[in-house]
């Protein structure tokens, strides 16, 4: 009895695995796989393209379940797209075109080497900010080919419904179908790279916040928001960096203190419980890095905000010693070029440290009548937090219970609870 136990155990610890790495590999090769075989299909045929790529995905884990993994999974992966979209090829209506290409010696060339990787998806990303939808469908648009996003996933980035996403994508991908894949005009990178890294920030933002329950950091999402930006950042056809760079500074340095931001049991910790050893210094270099290059051409964007006060954070010696007043001065350089809910809220912490709990206070109670903000959990719990702090305990405890019941994440109810704990009653 006890050894079969243990082997029903051994099998699911198996299963487990895979599909940890089949997850995994979703999120990191789907991408890639759908814009290499879009190539050869046509933007006609991306649906059809993201078909095959789901397909193989599906056999890799039916295959792996019984076969074990192989040594070279993503190998394994490229193998069977390619053959499944050279199947495709020879069974549709264009096959006059196929035997054409084959008769080139394309074919022979279909390849997921680095490089092509590379440069079909710069096009599918540029493809799909066709000037002809709005911003909200291109970037729909290259979450869900590109990125490999749920319906699910991208309604909750978008604070939306899955029923407008769906009808977003039907329009956008409509229009996707007239689009030649093979041009990438510098006209085309030059109105729309601002557009592609917005969709690419939705992609980090969901790794550093999960909208999952029960996911603290989702560091594959991180990365792979990381790769695209370097694509951008490197590519020959793209002149101008300075967005990248500030991006890429961005992303390194809230990527450097991932591993202290949570506890042994994968609980979030306060900005001012966290182990600042535990930051990684090497991406903090390289962040550090990136702001100086954006910086050097002296334009100043949302990224390089952003990036900034990440730095201010990631540079202070401790908690007590960070530089709030220079926060609080970039959060209103901020707000100078987008003044929104979200932007205030952030800025209301920098607020009570450098003019007092009771003046973010008052500027927070002003967003209460937001509709945009009202059922937030954040902006419950940034109250809760500024009322502790300013000894209003009854306030903080009615904040903290609504901010429970308004966040959807259990990571985050556990979090709140800890602090709502906290809390004596006067």
């Amino acid at each position: 009895m006890i050894k079969n136990i243990n082997s029903i155990n051994e099998k699911k610890t198996v299963q487990s695995k895979e599909n940890q790495l089949t997850e995994h590999f979703f999120r990191n090769e789907y991408g890639k796989m759908v814009a290499v075989v879009a190539k050869y299909l046509g933007a006609e045929h991306v649906e059809s393209a993201e078909d095959i790529v789901q397909d193989s995905l599906l056999v890799a884990v039916e295959y792996w379940q019984h076969h074990g993994i192989p040594e070279n999974p993503s190998g394994w992966l490229y193998t069977t797209a390619k053959n499944k979209t050279f199947n495709y090829l020879k069974h549709q209506k264009h096959k006059r075109k196929f035997e054409k290409e084959s008769d080139t010696d394309e074919a022979v060339h279909f390849n997921f080497s680095d490089e092509q990787i590379a440069d079909e998806q710069l096009r599918m990303m540029f493809a799909c900010c066709n000037p002809s939808i709005s911003e909200e469908v291109q970037i729909t648009l290259i979450l869900k080919i590109l990125c490999g996003f749920s319906i699910s996933e991208i309604s909750a980035a978008f604070f939306t419904n899955t029923d407008t996403i769906n009808k977003r994508l039907v329009r956008g991908r409509k229009k996707l179908r007239s689009v030649d894949l093979s041009i990438v005009s510098e006209e085309r990178i030059s109105k729309n790279c601002d557009v592609v890294l917005e969709a690419i920030y939705l992609l980090f933002n969901e790794g550093y916040l999960p909208n999952r329950k029960n996911q603290s950091i989702r560091t594959d999402l991180c990365l792979e928001a990381i790769r695209l930006t370097h694509i951008l950042a490197s590519h020959p056809i793209i002149t101008q960096k300075v967005h990248c760079h500030a991006f890429l500074a961005l992303m390194y340095l809230n990527a450097s203190r991932f591993e202290a931001r949570v506890n042994e049991n994968e609980g979030a910790l306060e900005m001012e419980k966290v182990d600042r050893s535990l930051w990684n210094k090497t991406l903090i270099d390289k962040g550090l890095y990136h702001l100086e290059e954006a910086q050097q051409q002296g334009i100043v964007s949302n990224y390089l905000l952003m990036a900034s006060i990440s730095a201010n954070h990631c540079i202070a010696p401790s908690f007590e010693e960070t530089n709030w007043k220079e926060i609080l001065a970039l959060y209103d350089a901020w707000l100078t070029m987008e003044d929104t809910a979200i932007i205030r809220l952030n800025r209301s912490v920098a607020l009570s440290k450098v003019h007092g709990d009771d003046s973010a206070i008052a500027e927070l109670k002003l967003l209460e009548t937001r509709i945009d903000l009202r059922d937030n959990y954040l902006l419950h719990s940034t109250l809760g937090e500024l009322h502790r702090n300013a000894n209003h305990n009854e306030k903080a405890i009615s904040h903290f219970e609504r901010a429970i019941k308004l966040a959807d994440n259990e990571r985050d109810k556990t979090f709140l609870k800890k602090k709502l704990k906290g809390v004596v009653p006067l």
